[in-house]
């Protein structure tokens, strides 16, 4: 007989509901109470097709997502407060969902990997992507919580959730493969462990019997190891600090429940070195406050650490992961999640709320620094990251093949003092061309907005083979340095026969020093992207008062150009502008900073 695997207290658990603290029932009421009486925004057809007529997708995901947030929070203020007064809201926000064309987004309606999207969805053929997932996921633990109180009121509402749950979830699941689910050496990404995790949560809140709970562990665990071949044994996640969440972290609550159902046959892989090695990722590439070092299609506001990072450092008896989850949890206001749409993260916010507080106490009185000066180099990705007295370093030494590439193979990111002083860009909002053949054309993804050269008109290119060679890392107690040789980053008619960058942290002179030298066709310009305003000195460019840029050949030409930015996802990491400095030499460049 399998186990149960229990996602929360039920409403009917006034010991535990009772129990929160009065700050913490306050913010759940408060919360419910913006949305008694709400109208949950129409989605019809004419809106899902909106994406396959233009490729904007906010305008139907801004709705869709509305709809998630506001149930969320009314299922969760009926809990707290058990009084009846937000049922109805729920009620109206499960006949909203369960109303819908079809859980998948416009952007995710197709049944093969990057094909085209469909216009509507099939209700014969439900798509598994993410947020179908996450949907049913909701809706699943809407049910588990409310429902005595749901069946008070009609018992046609947990049936009907039941019946879209079987036909909308776990049929597909069985019966379809989505390119997620793994097959053979197929490269895997966030998606298959975020999805897999919400189907889980899925099946451990419906009355499965043993035979169909067999099956959804077995295929579970099977897609699960095909997600982790694709990382390497230093835990590095290719995708960035952002994704982490939907990866490692999605990793461990699907093993959770996995553990749950057959206790003691999954939890045995956290003394996997492997498993602990990506737990403590998000730790190694975090810079202080909200920062974290980012490529790809990460932002460098990357999102405060909590609940999730705490506990799954807990599994792996990570002490740094643990110290580093509670202190970003008691920096954030919002420690009840409320702008989450998974009730089964929110859940876990308020479950270990006290158990946080507690260790939050104890690490307060140690005055020690978060990081340490020890450098961790990530060779499955070629990642640097290096610290010391205030200069936190990252440099990409791998290959433009990753899952959410951008063309960035040799770039580096500068951080002093925990501001930003050589930034990567981040990315803009997703639109239909994000994910699409012409994503190259999307100026953030391409290599003359990172720290990097343009020859003429060429930049690097996408696919697995432009990638770094003869990538040599060497540390010592003077600093560190990651040499490479990124010719080959670049097309063959760029000309490019040899460019070898060589990053150097120089920890006792407290200097980083990027040399490079070219042998080439055509006459290379270098970027240097800023979001402070760069002033051009004599021989050195001056990153407003936190950093100098030395440049070597003191008579190379130095421009600026600013650059208004207008996407609100850009924005919201760096404000209405940046900066790129472009600095035309001919066979050698070196720039120091200071």
């Amino acid at each position: 007989m399998f186990g149960k695997f229990i996602p929360g207290p039920p409403i009917d658990d006034r010991v535990f509901w009772d129990g929160l603290s009065s700050r913490m029932r306050l913010d759940l009421v408060s919360r419910g109470e913006t949305f008694l009486g709400y109208e949950y925004p129409p989605l019809p057809a004419s809106l899902y097709m909106d994406f396959s007529l233009t490729g904007n997708r906010t305008r139907f995901e801004d709705r869709y997502f509305a709809r998630r947030r506001a149930l969320a929070s009314l299922v969760l203020a009926e809990c707290a407060n058990a009084d009846g007064r937000f049922l109805s809201g729920v009620i109206d926000g499960i006949d909203a969902i369960c109303g819908e064309w079809g859980w998948q987004l416009p952007a995710h309606n197709s049944y093969i990997r990057d094909s085209k999207q469909f216009a509507l969805p099939d209700a014969k053929r439900p798509v598994l992507d993410l947020f179908a997932c996450e949907t049913g996921a909701l809706l699943a633990t809407a049910r588990h919580l409310l429902r005595k109180r749901l069946d008070a009121v009609s018992p046609a509402i947990c049936e009907r959730i039941e019946c879209l749950l079987d036909e909308r979830i776990v049929k597909p699941y069985l019966e379809s493969h989505f390119w997620w689910m793994g097959n053979g050496d197929e490269k895997m990404c966030n998606w298959t462990p975020w999805c897999t995790q919400n189907v889980l949560l899925v099946a451990a809140a419906l009355d499965l019997d043993e035979k169909m709970l067999r099956r959804i562990i077995v295929k579970a665990a099977y897609g699960l190891d095909r997600f982790l071949k694709d990382y390497g044994d230093d835990g590095c996640c290719d995708e960035g600090a952002q994704y982490y969440r939907h990866a490692s972290l999605c990793l461990f609550g699907a093993i959770e429940i996995l553990d749950c159902f057959d206790p003691g046959t999954f939890s045995f892989v956290y003394r996997e070195p492997k498993i602990r090695n990506m737990a403590l990722y998000i730790f190694n590439v975090h810079i202080d406050g909200p920062y974290y070092f980012n490529f790809s299609d990460c932002s460098p506001i990357a999102g405060r650490a909590g609940v999730r990072e705490y506990l799954f450092g807990k599994a792996v008896d990570s002490p740094e992961l643990i110290r580093f989850a509670v202190t970003d949890w008691a920096a954030q206001e919002d420690k009840t999640l409320s702008e989450e749409i998974s009730l089964f993260y929110r859940l876990q916010a308020i479950s270990h709320a006290q158990e946080m507080e507690t260790a939050y106490a104890s690490f307060a009185q140690a005055k020690e620094d978060l990081h340490s000066d020890q450098d961790i180099w990530y060779p499955s990705v070629g990642l640097l990251v290096s610290r010391s007295n205030g200069f936190c370093l990252a440099v990409k030494a791998g290959g433009n093949g990753d899952s959410h590439n951008h063309n960035d193979t040799g770039s580096y990111t500068l951080y002093k003092n925990g501001l930003p002083c050589v930034i990567d860009v981040g990315v803009g909002t997703y639109t239909e061309k994000t994910f699409s053949s012409h994503r190259y054309e999307i100026w953030t993804m391409q290599s003359a907005w990172h720290n990097l050269p343009t020859f003429g008109t060429f930049m690097q290119k996408d696919g697995a083979e432009y990638k770094a060679r003869d990538v040599r890392y060497v540390s010592d107690e003077t600093g560190c340095s990651v040499s490479m040789e990124l010719a080959g980053a670049w097309p063959g008619e760029s000309g490019v026969k040899s460019y070898i960058r060589c990053v150097r942290f120089n920890k006792l002179e407290q200097s980083v020093v990027i040399e490079d030298i070219y042998d080439g066709k055509y006459p290379p310009v270098m970027s240097v992207m800023t979001s402070l305003e760069p002033i051009v000195s004599e021989k050195c460019v001056l990153i407003g008062s936190l950093a100098r840029i030395g440049v070597d050949p003191p008579d190379a030409s130095i421009t600026v150009e600013a650059v208004e930015l207008t996407d609100p996802k850009l924005i919201a990491a760096w404000s209405s502008r940046i900066y790129r400095v472009k600095i035309a030499f001919t066979d050698r460049l070196v720039l120091r900073i200071k």
